[in-house]
């Protein structure tokens, strides 16, 4: 009698290993590239709102005093402490209760937004990459009322809208 040996290959050859090794590391390389941008769109898409929040209570604040908190940078530099305290600190502090607070979120101690460094009156507001929103008004404003915006992911600003340095600020 005849015995047969079997020629039948089992397992994967290297080339075939290879093959799919690559091809997994191709897409996962597209993944990462692919979270990355995600991030960064959900940064920009949360400074657009925190601006458009400390705007609307710029506004709320205007209404109730009869003008902006003034500002004392032309470049709108170091100005995110004095916004704090008009929108938030100095009505903590009020011990008459006649202040009122315009933007709640900007609560340390309450609010997991995260944009609040600090805490009591040196608090600063901060945008998603940890740079101090900036603001001015007055003559030094583009704007007839205020100029509010953040320096975006380069942490770079220009003066006006046509500088380099702007383009990837996020403003109102």
């Amino acid at each position: 009698m005849k015995s047969s040996v079997s020629t039948q290959r089992r397992g994967f050859t290297l080339i075939e290993l290879l093959a799919v090794i690559t091809i997994i590391v191709i897409l996962a390389g597209l993944i990462v590239a692919g979270l990355g941008f995600v991030k960064d769109k959900q940064a920009n898409n949360k400074a657009t709102i925190q601006v458009a929040l400390i705007a609307k209570a710029l506004e709320e604040y205007k209404a109730d005093n009869g003008n902006y908190p003034p500002s004392t940078s032309p470049d709108g530099m170091n100005q995110s402490n004095l916004l704090y305290r008009a929108l938030y600190q100095d009505a903590v502090d009020d011990t008459t209760r006649t202040k009122r607070i315009y933007l709640a979120e900007l609560d340390p101690g309450t609010t997991k937004q995260g944009w609040v460094r600090g805490s009591g009156a040196s608090a600063t507001i901060r945008d998603p990459w940890d740079q101090e929103f900036l603001y001015r008004t007055g003559a030094a404003s583009e704007n007839p009322d205020f100029d509010l915006w953040s320096m975006g992911k380069d942490g770079k600003t220009g003066a006006d809208a046509k500088s380099a340095d702007s383009r990837d600020d996020i403003g109102r």
